[in-house]
């Protein structure tokens, strides 16, 4: 679509973000580009401003386009598709040719309650090494991580660096823990004003929260709780449609 088709039944605002949407995914308007003003919108597809400025609106809510005040609106870095497989944040953005970041926040160790007991299936009181880092790439804050690590398989873990280094990295190589199995939920949630400011987005935004339980042998050696902006992250899954049993 290169033209708004005043007959369609598509709205003239949806036909023009489709038409910004293919200039954006075929390059033509490539990252950190300028599109085009309100005023030239308006004069090429015969749009009124309020029109224009919806359709642009459609595409800033989605991050696909971000404003800068005096200076206009501009194409945003396309999202990153959140890994569904027992990989760390480390090797996931490494294979996207991205450089990460980790930012240590703090570090402790704490005695499990109920909850913490039920996940990991130990006793009650038992320690529990926890870390929180900010994770960037290309220098850009990406997330936040809380490793629940249980301290008997890491005992001096608190002690090592791990700054700019993958955690994972760390478990395998000094203590031997490969992590073999895991599950993960993610949910939808809004940045407090902490998460907010070390993600460096709006109080209130958009967030993926994630919970991932990882295992090695059997057992349960790292409650992850994590973070994601949304608006740098997209979730992407493959659906098929099972043939029905044959009789």
């Amino acid at each position: 679509m290169t033209t708004i088709d005043p007959h369609s039944p598509v709205p003239k605002y949806f036909q023009l973000r489709a038409i910004l949407l293919d200039l954006i995914e075929s390059a033509e308007l490539p990252v950190d580009a300028p599109i085009p003003s309100e005023r030239e919108l308006c004069v090429r597809y015969g749009l009124s401003r309020m029109t224009v400025r919806q359709g642009v609106d459609q595409l800033v809510s989605e991050g696909r386009l971000y404003r800068v005040p005096g200076k206009g609106t501009f194409v945003a870095r396309p999202k990153i598709e959140m890994p569904l497989r027992l990989v760390s944040f480390t090797e996931d953005m490494l294979s996207r040719g991205l450089r990460p970041g980790a930012i240590d926040l703090d570090r402790r160790t704490v005695y499990a309650d109920a909850r913490l007991a039920r996940i990991f299936e130990v006793e009650p009181g038992t320690e529990i090494h926890v870390i929180e880092r900010l994770r960037t790439a290309d220098g850009e804050p990406m997330a936040l991580e809380r490793a629940h690590i249980l301290a008997s398989l890491a005992p001096d873990l608190l002690d090592r660096r791990l700054a700019d280094r993958s955690l994972y990295g760390v478990l395998e190589a000094v203590y031997g823990l490969v992590f073999d199995a895991g599950d993960q939920t993610i949910d939808a949630s809004l940045a407090d004003a902490a998460d907010a400011r070390h993600l460096q987005i709006p109080r209130g935004s958009a967030v993926l929260l994630l919970q991932r339980r990882s295992y090695t042998g059997g057992v349960c050696a790292e409650l992850g709780v994590s973070t994601y902006r949304a608006d740098r992250y997209q979730i992407h899954t493959a659906l098929g449609n099972p043939p029905p049993p044959q009789s």
